[in-house]
């Protein structure tokens, strides 16, 4: 998927021959899934079917499951989050669902460490991270300050769910705005959302982003998100139910 993954693991098990398993498991999945979707890779179906090669009825099963979920998305989203590339001169739309598959992708493969009973862990893919914790024990998910990825603006403590950032500290100007088919274009220099799912906070943070000045309100597609803007100056806004003690770091 073109980005760094770990796996942090933690309890009496985090060494035993099950956990490694599963983390191997895990990283065995994600490369699959990359195989399948990278519209980077040149027999990837994603390629394939911009290309006009396969059509949808020729496809993967879970090809199709991804392309329903980019439509739930959108409609989720009010259009903020589209999987349909504008303006491109290709079949079927230009479709990239990249947006949607890391989330979703983390989501699917982190049940392999929930197999592992008693494991606490912490599987970060990009920046975006996954958290389960039995031993009711926290991990802190640090929020990288847009200006200078050496530094932590914010942080947010979970026992259990994810946190997604959005932004264009990492990519440059990547996102697009489905209402303009240009670039977003925001004072805001990321947007980080947290919840109960990656695949949902990672779609959330995107449309949040490309909202511009009205993403607070983007949360509110979904009972249980709370958001983190943080502006080109480095001032920080929170939702009402963003934990407001462990908001800003230093």
């Amino acid at each position: 998927m073109g980005l760094p993954v770990s796996v942090l693991a933690r309890g009496e098990r985090a060494e035993s021959e099950r956990a490694d398993a599963a983390v191997r498991a895990v990283f065995a999945e994600l490369v699959e899934v990359d195989r399948v979707f990278s519209p980077y890779k040149p027999d990837s179906a994603v390629s394939r079917l911009a290309r006009g090669e396969v059509g949808w009825d020729e496809v993967d099963p879970v090809v199709r499951e991804v392309a329903e979920r980019c439509v739930r998305a959108r409609d989720l989203t009010g259009g903020l989050f589209d999987a349909q590339l504008p303006d491109a001169q290709l079949p079927d739309g230009g479709w990239d669902p990249s947006g949607l598959v890391k989330g979703w992708a983390v989501e699917r493969a982190g049940a392999q460490l929930r197999a592992v009973a008693d494991l606490d862990w912490c599987l970060n893919a990009g920046g975006d991270v996954l958290v389960v914790c039995p031993s009711g024990r926290p991990f802190t998910v640090g929020i990288q300050d847009p200006r200078d990825p050496g530094r932590v603006l914010a942080s947010v403590a979970r026992t259990e769910g994810a946190v997604a950032t959005s932004g264009t500290a990492a990519r440059g100007a990547h996102l697009y705005d489905p209402r303009t088919g240009g670039p977003a274009v925001t004072r805001w220099a990321s947007v980080s959302v947290s919840g109960p799912s990656l695949e949902y906070a990672d779609i959330l943070a995107t449309a949040a982003f490309v909202a511009g000045e009205d993403w607070p309100a983007v949360l509110a597609a979904l009972p249980g998100y709370e958001g983190l803007g943080i502006l080109a100056d480095g001032n920080l806004f929170a939702t009402a139910g963003w934990p407001s003690s462990e908001a800003v770091a230093g």
